[in-house]
């Protein structure tokens, strides 16, 4: 399954489930990815696979860690994502075991990991997403449940070999994750609500280096009313591609944020005859194109979407 791509060099990078069991019974980060009841009980692992060339290959973990997850590549041949090390971390949520560190993979052959460095006093991590400019985002806190939430207490960028909290003041000490940078250095992703541990809400936010953080509202005059909103994906021109829902998660719309602006509903600007609803936003390039998932209204069968911009 591959994840937050971003580079021209058709360097494709994502988890894949082994057949090898998993000696702790973890879950790992992947569960939610596959069928049951063969979505747990197997060693997952990041990969590399590049221009059709062969078959993939597995990227390596920590030393004595089992599963990892590669999340994103530049063109520099450079991949981040988080593997397990050896350490059983008492802040892991049953099934997990093991702490994680935010990796970043220098790719060959041979492919070499490296950890990125934690917020001071935080045990585990993720990046998430990297740029031609080395820069990386993601996520520090600690091992909780393998998947965001308490692991997400810090928003972080690296760079230079530093890290940085770039939401000091975020309203909740979970689900604070980064999800995409462009290469200006420019971040979008979602935080928690002190209201939703769980994480059934969240709300979207773009950080600059001149401005800081920005909030990125859900759609205005819904019914009913729209409450969460999930930024995805940034291009250079500061358009930013997400999620608008309402509190379950029911009524969810694809939306676009114009250098932070007020949201606009994709649907109200598909082409007349494209009767599925375009219920998510995940990337968005350079010329405007945006890809997502859309549902059928009347069979809901789920479909990928690629949006192109129509010259007016």
């Amino acid at each position: 399954m591959s994840h937050n791509v971003k580079n021209t060099a058709g360097i494709i990078v994502g988890i894949s489930q082994t057949a090898d069991p998993e000696p702790l019974g973890e879950a790992w980060s992947s569960a939610a990815f596959y069928s049951t009841p063969n979505n747990v009980g197997y060693i997952n692992l990041g990969f590399i696979w590049q221009d059709g060339q062969g078959p993939m290959r597995g990227l390596p973990n920590f030393p004595g860690g089992n599963n990892g997850f590669t999340t994103g590549a530049n063109n520099l041949r450079q991949a981040v994502g988080w593997a397990e090390n050896d350490v059983h971390d008492p802040t892991c949520v049953s099934p997990q075991v093991l702490q994680f560190r935010p990796a970043m993979w220098t790719l060959g052959p041979p492919d070499q990991i490296q950890d990125l460095p934690l917020i001071p006093g935080d045990s585990s991590g993720a990046s998430t997403a990297i740029n031609d400019n080395g820069q990386i985002v993601g996520i520090s806190g600690i091992c909780d449940q393998a998947v965001g939430r308490h692991t997400a207490k810090h928003a972080v960028l690296w760079e230079n070999g530093t890290v940085t909290d770039i939401y000091p003041n975020a309203p909740a000490p979970w689900w604070n994750t980064p999800t995409a940078i462009n290469q200006r250095g420019d971040v979008v992703g979602f935080a928690g609500d002190p209201a939703f541990v769980e994480g059934d809400v969240l709300h979207a936010f773009m950080w600059t280096r001149e401005d800081g953080i920005r909030p990125l509202k859900p759609l205005p005059r819904r019914t009913p009313p729209h409450v969460d909103s999930e930024a995805y994906g940034i291009n250079e021109a500061r358009q930013v591609v997400g999620v608008s829902c309402d509190a379950d998660l029911v009524d969810c719309r694809a939306v676009i944020w114009d250098h932070g602006n007020t949201p606009t509903d994709l649907n109200d600007l598909k082409a007349p005859g494209y009767s599925a609803v375009l219920t998510s936003a995940k990337d968005i390039n350079n010329k405007g194109e945006i890809t997502g998932r859309a549902t059928d209204p009347i069979t809901g069968v789920l479909t990928a979407y690629l949006a192109v911009p129509v010259s007016q």
